[in-house]
């Protein structure tokens, strides 16, 4: 068969054509793979917080082009022979590997609905069906709580006094924690509100321990309660796959370790 050389370069640029599609860009001579800006697309998507758009893609093809102009920058500068940046980039590639290595084993181990459900029930029966409207008053000592708890009981108003209250968030608001539900209290905390009818506060000081060791003494009054308002199991889907997902990597990565020999 013979090619007339009109002929022949159509079928030269439809064979080279394809190659060129494969390309986002050259700089200086190098390409930059399509396949980079697809992957960056997938990702910003699948985070939630972008939709594929022109704009999207205009925006990651000059981040792109940019981070090659700067990276043949750096390696005509020889620092990827510096020994420090070496053992950076041997850190990242590890990274990278390991973070690849779980998000395989959640996709062959994937978190299934009825995983979802069982953790939505346990944790709405925790949470149980009400709400409690509570005011609290915090003191450093028992003695000071005791005679805060005499004053409410000759008639002082709690609001007034809980502006002594040693908590700073609440002390300005009259004690007011807002509305919560008991499982977002500690046990002796919640054991003590829950007792109480509206408008009672605990006659007796609830000890607890702050996050620095010391114990401190809690009056705590019932303003109101209500039905709780607990969002539908849907609602909350990505929340708890999320947190079953990240338990099932923290158990697969001490099962390896378990495995593993290692010596001193």
């Amino acid at each position: 068969m013979t090619f007339k050389p009109a002929h022949l370069l159509v079928v030269l640029l439809a064979a080279a054509l394809p190659a060129m599609a494969q390309n986002l860009a050259t700089v200086n001579g190098k390409a930059i793979p399509a396949s980079q800006l697809e992957l960056l697309v997938k990702q910003a998507v699948a985070q939630g917080q972008q939709q594929d758009t022109p704009q999207l893609r205009a925006q990651i093809k000059q981040s792109l082009i940019a981070n090659e102009v700067l990276i043949q920058e750096a390696e005509k500068s020889g620092l990827a022979k510096n020994s420090e940046v070496k053992q950076a980039i041997e850190q990242a590639r590890q990274t990278i590997l390991v973070r690849a290595m779980m998000i395989d084993y959640l996709k062959k181990n994937p978190v299934t609905d009825a995983e979802v459900q069982a953790e939505y029930d346990k944790l709405k029966a925790q949470a149980g069906d009400k709400e409690y409207h509570l005011y609290h008053i915090m003191l450093d000592t028992e003695d000071e709580a005791k005679a805060m708890i005499s004053k409410l009981k000759g008639g002082a108003k709690f609001e007034e006094l809980a502006k002594q209250s040693k908590d700073p968030g609440t002390a300005s608001k009259g004690g007011d924690l807002e509305w919560s539900t008991p499982n977002n209290w500690p046990p002796a905390f919640t054991q003590a509100f829950t007792k109480l009818q509206k408008g009672q506060f605990t006659e007796t000081p609830v000890k607890l321990t702050d996050g620095q060791g010391k114990d401190k003494f809690h009056i705590i009054k019932l303003d109101d309660t209500r039905t709780a308002k607990f969002p539908t199991v849907e609602e909350v889907r990505r929340e708890f796959v999320d947190g079953i997902s990240q338990q099932r990597i923290q158990a697969y990565q001490q099962s390896l370790i378990k495995k593993a020999k290692v010596q001193p």
